[in-house]
C-alpha cells in the first residue's frame, strides 16, 4: 500500500525544535495532533484492527510478577510486537518510519544542547529503539496501575505512544495520567486519534492508564540511550551468563542514501530484549 510522505525534513524540523525538545526540557512530555492525518492514520487503525481481529495480541506481561497478584489487577491490555516490515504492516511501517525522523532530529539537538537555551547537550545519546508494541485495551474496564516505564536504567530515554481511536469520548476513561517528578499537578492525555505522545521514560514521568471502557488502540516504542543500553546488557551479561541479542541480529535492512552511504540510525530496527 503506498503512502505519501506529506511530512519534509524542514516540517520535521521546526516540530522538533519549537515543539518537542522545548517540551520535552520544560514539562517533560509533549503530544501532537494530525501526525499522519486521516488516511494515513486510518490505514494504521485498519491494520491495527486486523491484528486485533486475527488472534495477533496477547495478554501483556508483567516484567516482574508479584507472589498473588492478578496481571489483570496491574495491566489488561493485548500486546503483540512488530518491526513494521512485516505483511499486513506497510502503513505501520511507514508510522514508525516518521517516528523515528522525528525523533532523531530530536535526539541530535538534546545530544548537542541546540535550542535547549543552554549551550549544552543532555547527556542524551540515542542510536537504537525497540520493536513497536501494538497494544488493546478491550473496553472491560482494563488499565495499567501507575509505573515507571524505566525504573531499574534499562536504557530506555523517550517513550512515544500513538493513539488510535476515533469518536473518543469522556465516558471511555482509558486517559493516560502522568505524575511529573517534582509538579504538583498531573496531566491526563486523551488517546486520540491520530495523536502523537512522547515523554521522558525514567522516573521523571510515573504514569498510569485510567480504565477503558471502549476498546483502545495504541502503538508504543521506546529510544534507547545508547551508554545506558550499554550498562543495562553488561549487567544482564554478568547477572546470566548469558548475552542480551544484539540489535543487529534482528534489524531490517538498511537502505544507503543517494551517495551510497550506510543509511542513519533509525533505519535501524532492534527487537525489545528486556523490559
Amino acid at each position: 500500500m503506498p503512502f505519501i510522505d506529506h511530512v519534509s525534513d524542514s516540517d520535521l524540523q521546526r516540530l522538533a525544535l519549537q515543539r518537542v525538545v522545548p517540551a520535552l526540557l520544560t514539562r517533560g512530555f509533549c503530544y501532537v495532533d494530525g501526525l499522519l492525518g486521516a488516511v494515513a492514520g486510518g490505514a494504521v487503525l485498519e491494520q491495527v484492527r486486523d491484528m486485533h481481529r486475527t488472534g495477533a495480541l496477547q495478554d501483556g506481561r508483567l516484567a516482574s510478577p508479584l507472589p498473588g497478584v492478578h496481571r489483570r489487577s496491574v495491566r489488561g491490555d493485548k500486546i503483540c510486537w512488530v518491526s513494521g516490515s512485516e505483511r499486513g504492516c506497510e502503513a505501520v511501517g511507514f508510522l514508525l518510519n516518521l517516528i523515528d525522523k522525528l525523533v532523531s532530529v530530536c535526539a541530535e539537538r538534546l545530544e548537542a544542547g541546540e535550542g535547549t537555551g543552554t549551550g549544552t547537550g543532555t547527556g542524551t545519546t540515542i542510536r537504537e529503539r525497540s520493536k513497536a508494541m501494538v497494544a488493546c485495551y478491550p473496553g472491560n474496564g482494563a488499565g495499567y496501575v501507575k509505573h515507571v516505564d524505566n525504573h531499574n536504567s534499562d536504557g530506555r530515554r523517550i517513550t512515544c505512544i500513538y493513539y488510535l481511536n476515533k469518536d473518543w469520548e469522556a465516558k471511555h476513561g482509558g486517559v493516560l495520567r502522568i505524575f511529573p517528578e517534582g509538579k504538583s499537578y498531573v496531566a491526563d492525555i486523551k488517546p486520540l486519534f491520530d495523536r502523537l505522545l512522547l515523554f521522558w521514560s525514567d522516573r521523571r514521568n510515573p504514569h498510569e492508564v485510567q480504565p477503558s471502557y471502549a476498546t483502545r488502540y495504541a502503538i508504543t516504542v521506546w529510544y534507547f540511550d545508547y551508554e545506558e543500553r550499554a550498562e543495562a546488557k553488561r549487567r544482564f551479561r554478568n547477572l546470566t551468563g548469558t548475552h542480551l541479542p544484539h540489535p543487529s541480529s534482528r534489524r531490517t535492512a538498511a537502505p544507503a542514501d543517494g551517495g551510497g552511504n550506510a543509511a542513519p540510525w533509525w533505519w535501524r530496527r532492534p527487537p525489545p530484549a528486556f523490559f
